[in-house]
């Protein structure tokens, strides 16, 4: 079973069929798709499963705090599982791939308290932008 739905389970979440399969296609390292991808993942397991279940159960995962809503430039929301394990991003600026990094140091000890403009700061998204090995071969 995978740690997803290991999570969910342990939340009480019901698992129907259709959140049972959102969460496998979600399965894995580096999982970043949209609502579309997970979606076509989805039918292809589950023929019937609607659009709009799919949103919704991204939404509820979501809310739950299982899955994060990631969004590194203007395409679309994606999801990612890694949820419970502090990461950064590295982002492919020509072919969107996304990449789970997690750099040594703390980010938040990095911004120093005059910077902090009296903010009491709880979290630090950092997203690293470069070319993937894939793109820079046909370049």
């Amino acid at each position: 079973m995978s740690d997803l739905l290991e999570r969910l389970r342990g939340r009480g979440w019901r698992m129907t069929a259709q959140r049972r399969v959102v969460a496998e296609v979600l399965d894995g390292d580096h999982v970043h798709l949209t609502a579309d991808e997970v979606h076509a993942r989805a039918v292809s397991r589950l023929p019937e499963i609607s659009r709009a279940t799919v949103y919704n159960t991204l939404g509820e995962m979501v809310s739950l705090g299982e899955v994060l809503e990631v969004s590194t430039d203007r395409r679309a929301k994606r999801y990612d599982p890694n949820a419970h394990r502090p990461h950064h991003h590295l982002v492919c600026a020509r072919c969107g791939a996304i990449r789970d990094v997690h750099p040594a140091g703390n980010p938040l000890a990095d911004l120093p308290a005059d910077e902090r403009y009296g903010f009491t700061v709880s979290d630090v998204e950092v997203t690293y932008r470069g070319i993937c090995p894939a793109c820079a071969a046909t370049a």
